[in-house]
């Protein structure tokens, strides 16, 4: 018999995480059903489900659906990035080109200058000057405020943080990034899954989320990963006018693949709309060591993400915000990001074309990726793919819910195949839909 105790949700959830810190409870172990659980500790069967889905938020247990509550383990939670010990070749990395990376050191002598020290204002005057602009032509506000972070992620984990408490529903889009489902895992939010489909979030899953009672929303305007899909003016459009009587639900977009982007961008964030953010890092074009981005707000959610900072990092080093400008205002940089977005662009068309023509129609979206819809089930695609030497991502990793469906779609990275390996994993593929 189980060791669970309490009568509260808080006393149960408590119970079953000590019980998996001491090993009494090991990954991959089923909890008791609900009822069961529910009758032997004499409490309201509701009581029992809102422990369970504490500890689902927190990343600690895994919903199953009909075949029940098994314990989490570590990774449970997909990271983007190479897989380590594999001797595959990756195409699910989601990494940019390091060939359209560019070198530093040029710009790193421009940017040493006297030590800057405690006290002193935590943004560059000049990259908050450089970065008003960037962002002024979309976002149209007197109000604007400029805030520097360790990243997109970051950017975004601390924005919910300061808006957000724990069981609070979020709006995600699904399929979703998978480091959005991390962070609203470990930050306890209850995640409500938005669609997404080739213009972006949809209406009626933005506002079903709404009549959910969700306080946040996190968007990505163009280049959606994993989908590739960018917002349209239409569908911008209507979810403004949706957000017309919600205007303090914090509506945060990640914008990562501006400068490399082939779409223009759009907007959840209407002109009345009172918390916003819009964030732009520099990971995909000046390479994910570069970890600043640009958060774009009004003036509460700067002040409460100024506080979420100041026990922590307190700022982004000074030498990190100085290099970054160095190299976005050098014209052989910029250059360089123009033959970046072309790069991508034409890689992901002709993979594309070369899918589409080996009968697995597929449209490339923007972004560094392709997803690739399939007429049989992602893993078990993957799973072929793998006796051939690739290691793919599937679908299900980037559903921000416990899904009862398999997922039909491959998130490939394609953009550093050589020839010969593009046409090996065109066939290769070709041959996983056709078992």
């Amino acid at each position: 018999m189980h060791q669970i105790t309490g009568s509260t949700a808080a006393e149960i959830a408590d119970s079953i995480r000590a019980l998996r810190e001491r090993g009494l409870l090991s990954p991959g172990d089923a909890l008791p059903p609900v009822r069961e659980l529910a009758a032997s500790l004499n409490v309201n069967r509701n009581t029992a489900v809102a422990a369970y889905r504490q500890l689902a938020h927190a990343g600690l247990v895994l919903s199953r659906g009909r075949a029940g509550t098994v314990v989490a383990g570590a990774g449970s939670v997909a990271q983007e990035g190479h897989a380590a010990d594999t001797v595959l070749r990756d195409i699910g990395s989601g990494n940019p080109d390091p060939g359209y990376i560019p070198d530093p050191t040029p710009a790193l002598l421009r940017s040493i200058g006297r030590p800057v020290l405690y006290g002193e204002p935590v943004i560059d005057p000049a990259l908050e000057s450089w970065a008003r602009e960037w962002v002024a032509a979309d976002v149209r506000r007197d109000d604007l405020r400029i805030t520097i972070t360790s990243g997109a992620v970051d950017a975004v984990e601390r924005l919910l943080a300061q808006a957000l408490m724990r069981d609070d529903a979020v709006a995600l889009e699904d399929p979703c990034f998978l480091a959005s489902i991390h962070t609203a895992r470990l930050g306890g939010y209850r995640a409500v899954p938005v669609p997404v489909d080739d213009e972006g979030m949809t209406v009626d899953g933005v506002r079903a989320a709404l009549d959910a009672g969700v306080r946040a929303i996190v968007c990505t305007p163009r280049a959606q990963n994993p989908t590739g899909a960018s917002l349209s003016p239409a569908r911008a459009a209507a979810l403004r006018e949706l957000l017309v009587e919600h205007p303090y639900v914090l509506v945060i977009e990640d914008d990562h693949f501006s400068a490399l982007s082939h779409r223009p961008y759009e907007s959840l964030i209407g002109p009345e709309h009172r918390r916003y953010a819009l964030v732009r890092s520099v990971s995909k074009f000046l390479g994910p060591d570069m970890c600043l981005a640009v958060a774009a707000t009004d003036p509460t959610t700067a002040e409460r993400l100024a506080m979420r900072l100041s026990p922590g990092t307190t700022w982004v080093s000074h030498l990190l915000q100085r290099l970054a400008l160095a190299q976005l205002r050098d014209a052989s940089v910029q250059a360089l990001f123009s033959a970046a977005a072309e790069h991508y662009a034409s890689k992901n068309r002709a993979f594309a074309e070369g899918l589409t023509a080996r009968g697995i129609p597929c449209e490339p979206g923007d972004g560094l990726n392709l997803w690739v819809g399939l007429p049989v089930t992602a893993r078990s695609a993957a799973e072929h793919l793998m006796r051939r030497g690739w290691l793919a991502r599937t679908g299900d990793e980037f559903r921000p819910e416990e899904a009862t469906q398999p997922s039909h779609h491959l998130r490939l990275t394609v953009h550093d195949l050589d020839e010969d390996e593009t046409a090996a994993l065109l066939d290769d593929l070709a041959a996983a839909v056709r078992r």
